[in-house]
């Protein structure tokens, strides 16, 4: 029996996947929809996702929900805005496979999708858990080179594994997901030289707005080349730059699921993925009562390709500042702490530049090159101090959350009406239930 094409199997291993039966995979969906929608919360109040909400025609009638606001528009408009909303303060969850933001582009769309049909809560995470899936395994297919390269994963990877989530959600056909996940493999952009830029969490609401598309048009009848993974001029020969394993998008589908097994990292500092172990460095020198004034060079040492998102070393705003190693760890040395505040955007303070301006990186060479596997990602910290003497520490992994009551109780603080989210994200299972979060996302968090 000739093999079936490797969209085709994909499409089958999408549509034929039971997480329900899986409490640990359910469970961590449940404390990453905790964790996303404390972001998300949050992020609706930063002045640039009223720029974007404004822009995109966030006034359309519909009856689709902006979280954090007590209003409704289009669905493929509150796909984008809330998804910009959930990555505008880059505190949302990372995951390895992805080398990306993953629930930040799916929830969205399903959120919206629910606006439409109606679900249990149960089946929307279920949902989620596929789509993340789908995300994770085609980052582990197509290699390091496609981030490398300058590609932004989130953005590239989003629209598929949103179109992965819903065909599983509404049971669609094989034929129909191969069609969807080709629709959006076809709109799968966004460039890693954004990163310092509002453009960038703008990548997590176009791709909501682009996997929620593809699966309605092939929902509609509309069509697509069915064989994204499979063809010639596919998705591999234009996004993977010769570094692809095509095998490990199905291979071991599920067994374990990538939400558990290497799982999500749930941020414990508002800023890039990239700058948190010397954060965490950081913040652990200042309890020891290192001062910067002491201080007269520091260097990061990273393995190849471990400091590829931080693309910023001299910052003139939060935002930007987001990106910079230098910066992180001498505000979280000199503040013992890192907050929104750090990172809004206004202009850096002297203050902490004077000692990010003694910070330097380097790599290295006889390491291997990071890649999906934790074991490559580490950090080494050298501080030389005033006459001569020296610190050595070294970071290996990423530091995280496991439990995101505590974030989740700093974004809603303004509005104790938010309160109930957690308990019932935990607990819900019906459509009554996935009703009434709805109705609670939907208002001011002031």
């Amino acid at each position: 029996m000739a093999k079936a094409p490797l969209t085709t199997a994909f499409a089958n291993a999408i549509l034929r996947s039971d997480p329900r039966r899986d409490t640990a995979a359910m469970d961590a969906a449940r404390t990453a929809l905790i964790d996303f929608l404390a972001c998300t919360i949050a992020g609706a109040a930063d002045r640039t996702t009223g720029v974007l909400a404004n822009a995109v025609g966030a006034s359309l009638p519909g009856d689709a929900i902006l979280v954090g606001s007590d209003r409704k528009t289009d669905p493929l408009v509150a796909a984008i805005v809330n998804g910009y909303a959930g990555h505008v303060l880059d505190y949302d969850d990372v995951h390895a496979s992805v080398r990306g933001h993953p629930t930040t582009v799916i929830i969205p769309a399903l959120l919206s999708l629910s606006a439409q049909r109606r679900f249990s809560a149960e089946a929307l995470i279920a949902a989620y858990v596929v789509g993340l899936e789908a995300m994770a395994r085609l980052g582990l297919s197509l290699g390091s080179k496609h981030y490398e390269n300058g590609f932004h994963a989130t953005a590239t990877l989003g629209p598929i594994g949103i179109a992965a989530a819903i065909c599983h959600l509404t049971e669609a056909s094989v034929e129909e997901t191969a069609v969807a996940l080709g629709i959006a493999a076809t709109q799968s952009s966004g460039l890693r030289l954004q990163f310092g830029y509002d453009t960038k969490p703008y990548h997590a609401g176009m791709a909501a707005r682009s996997g929620l598309l593809a699966a309605r048009l092939a929902a509609a009848g509309f069509s697509g080349a069915p064989d994204f993974l499979d063809n010639s001029v596919g998705f591999y020969s234009a996004y993977a730059f010769g570094a692809e394993r095509p095998e490990l998008v199905t291979e071991n589908w599920g067994s374990p699921w990538q939400i558990v097994t290497p799982g999500l990292t749930l941020k414990a500092y508002p800023c890039c993925t990239a700058s948190h172990p010397v954060a965490s460095l950081g913040i652990d020198l200042h309890k020891e009562g290192l001062g910067a004034e002491r201080i007269e060079s520091i260097t990061f040492t990273y393995p190849p390709g471990a400091d590829a998102a931080l693309v910023v070393t001299k910052p003139t705003n939060g935002i930007e500042a987001r990106f910079s190693p230098e910066y992180v760890f001498s505000a979280a040395l000199i503040d013992g702490a890192l907050r929104l505040d750090h990172f809004d955007d206004r202009p850096v303070e002297d203050r902490i530049m004077a000692l990010a301006s003694r910070a330097s990186r380097r790599h290295d060479e006889t390491a291997p090159r990071m890649s999906s596997d934790p074991a490559t990602r580490f950090v080494v910290l050298d501080v030389t101090l005033e006459g001569g003497s020296a610190i050595r520490r070294r970071f290996d992994g990423l530091p995280g959350v496991t439990d995101p009551s505590e974030k989740f109780r700093d974004a809603t603080a303004a509005n104790p009406a938010f309160a109930d989210i957690p308990d019932l994200v935990r607990s819900m299972r019906s459509e009554a239930d996935l009703t009434r979060l709805l109705s609670l996302l939907n208002q001011n968090p002031v």
